[in-house]
């Protein structure tokens, strides 16, 4: 594994451990300079995988508010929210639904159809809806006895994802984001 945390990099996907939640906030900030209307995130894991925190952190900075309440769908099912030029943000939850029909009334294909910026967890409760459509596949996996540890491993399916998985890795890469935890303070690298 590198410095930042990388462990592969190719055109079409690359993993990172985030080291706790605010490393997730980073990579999701991060995410959120690079994704554009119409863009569809589908955001997968177990229960407490860090989902929500990760689609919540990515709405506060698309809309340049880190005190903006996001709160989680998983009651409502969707929560929607309007960028400064009119286009929307839709954050949905899946986990409830019983089957793919339940997912008409949702209206999430109109949403992409229209051209929402789309982040959805629990994608899996509604594959057929996904398939076919360019997106970016975000898996988040808590490690083994780290409880604040998460494993993030981003692809990129069709469209120019390769090449914007290709630039955030590689911002990864410059030290751009936050050092190891193993660097001293005041530490320059070459």
């Amino acid at each position: 594994m590198s410095r930042s945390g990388l462990s592969t990099v190719n055109t079409n996907s690359f993993e990172r451990m985030l080291q706790d939640e605010q490393a997730t906030a980073r990579l999701a900030t991060t995410l959120a300079g690079m994704v554009r209307r119409g863009d569809v995130l589908l955001l997968s894991g177990p229960l407490g995988a860090g989902k929500t925190a990760f689609a919540r952190a990515l709405i506060r900075a698309r809309l340049a508010d880190p005190g903006l309440v996001v709160a989680s769908p998983s009651f409502t099912l969707v929560q929607t929210y309007c960028e400064p030029q009119g286009s929307e943000i839709w954050h949905a939850d899946l986990y409830r639904l019983n089957g793919e029909e339940d997912v008409e009334d949702l209206g999430l294909e109109e949403a992409i159809d229209e051209g929402a910026l789309m982040l959805v967890e629990w994608p899996e409760r509604a594959a057929a809806l996904f398939e076919g459509i360019d997106r970016l596949e975000i898996r988040l996996a808590p490690v083994a006895c780290d409880d604040n540890r998460r494993l993030v491993h981003l692809a990129g399916i069709g469209g120019d994802w390769p090449a914007r998985l290709n630039a955030l890795a590689c911002h990864e890469m410059t030290g751009i984001s936050d050092p190891a935890p193993h660097h001293k303070k005041g530490r320059t690298e070459p």
